[in-house]
């Protein structure tokens, strides 16, 4: 191993060092056994998130439903109030005034056929994908590339819409998606470490607003919402006091 290599070798094994104590000194700052208000679990991992770069505040809640029953599917999409600090690049499906529009409320790529050959050949440089009604024609053929990725425009979702303007200023604010997952679970990053306390509050009692109108109608049994919890990317894991977010 020569010099150059050595150095790196150690400076990988300190960094690697110093996030571990630095995630079990966070790690201290939690009684995993406590259920927080929502304002102290905010403040707490405001306090352990303390890497040189912004972490993503994450939220996971755990629900009474079957994942596998077609009728208890959860999903929806919903607008941080704060937006999620994060650059959201936006494709439109969309032609003539449509697509004009489109590019003119912020859109990263608009297309028809020519942006379905590019997404066919792997150009898939985007977070959100939005179609006018006539052109699900076209996109309905992306369903096997776009429909892993959670890009496929539902207009369950708002994504399949003639007013392409508000979607893509909807979707360039910060709008997130959720979906049940297997483990009858729903997460998505709702905003930045760096937000301020209130901010955070704001957008996790507006998701959970909108987990809570995605309510299935039937086969609920027990409580819908079963636990909350919020983290940073580098951080522990807390748990929120569901009374709190009804506060």
């Amino acid at each position: 191993m020569t010099k150059k290599e050595k150095t790196a070798s150690a400076a990988k094994k300190k960094e690697k060092n110093v996030g571990g104590k630095r995630y079990a000194s966070a790690f201290k700052l939690v009684d995993r056994t406590k259920a927080y208000s929502v304002v102290e679990a905010v403040k707490l991992i405001k306090s352990a998130a303390k890497p040189k770069f912004d972490e993503t505040v994450d939220i996971a809640v755990n629900l009474g439903v079957d994942p596998k029953q077609s009728d208890q599917q959860v999903r929806g999409m919903v607008a941080m109030p704060n937006g999620i600090g994060k650059t959201i690049r936006v494709a439109v499906f969309a032609r003539g005034d449509k697509a004009a529009d489109a590019l003119k409320a912020g859109a990263d790529l608009v297309g028809a056929d020519d942006l379905a050959e590019k997404i066919l050949k792997g150009e898939m440089n985007f977070d959100r994908c939005i179609a006018t009604p006539d052109m699900m024609g076209v996109v309905g053929k992306l369903g096997k590339v776009l429909g892993p990725r959670g890009l496929m425009p539902n207009p369950k979702l708002g994504t399949v819409t003639p007013n392409v303007v508000e979607a893509v200023k909807s979707a360039k604010s910060g709008q997130v998606e959720f979906r049940i997952e297997k483990a009858a679970i729903v997460q998505a990053g709702i905003g930045k470490a760096s937000f301020s306390e209130e901010a955070i509050v704001q957008n996790i009692k507006a998701f959970m607003e909108a987990v809570n109108k995605a309510k299935p109608t039937s086969g609920v049994k027990g409580n819908y919402v079963k636990k909350v919890s919020i983290s940073t990317t580098m951080g522990p894991g807390v748990k929120i006091d569901l009374a709190s977010l009804a506060a």
